[in-house]
């Protein structure tokens, strides 16, 4: 009899992260506990984005130490999550490719151009922000559905 596997191949994966999904993001603090927070994303070319605020934690957690996982899970009843782990690059640079990215985060989770304007509005009172580039070194994911 043989084992059943859940592990996902990387069409699925691909496809799962092309969804609007929240992703919890676990960086490490100085004193090596780690830090999670819910995070909007998108993943295109081998790449996972998001944004961060420069008066955040998790800024000043990713500038002293790269390394970052990221869980993202589909949600009950669904039974499949997708696990990442790698480095991050903080881009803080003002470029079109950053703005591009950033606005294309943003409106995959508003139903609407309005709502992802008055969101972005919103988060450009609290500071400047920066993009962050995940390089994934692994990524898992399971379907137990």
């Amino acid at each position: 009899m043989s084992a059943t596997t859940y592990q996902m191949n990387s069409s699925q994966i691909r496809a799962f992260l092309d969804a609007p999904r929240h992703a919890i993001a676990a960086v490490l603090r100085s004193d090596g506990a780690p830090q999670l927070s819910p995070i909007w994303f998108l993943y295109e070319n081998e790449r996972l984005y998001f944004s961060i605020l420069l008066s955040s934690a998790k800024y000043r957690q990713l500038c002293r130490d790269p390394r970052i996982a990221l869980c993202i899970d589909a949600g009950h009843p669904d039974a499949r999550a997708v696990s990442i782990s790698g480095t991050a690059e903080l881009i803080t640079d003002e470029s079109p490719e950053r703005t591009d990215l950033e606005w294309r985060i943003l409106r995959r989770y508003h139903e609407t151009d309005e709502d992802a304007h008055r969101y972005e509005s919103a988060v450009a009172e609290e500071g400047p922000g920066a993009l962050v580039v995940v390089s994934p070194e692994r990524i898992i994911g399971w379907d137990y559905n």
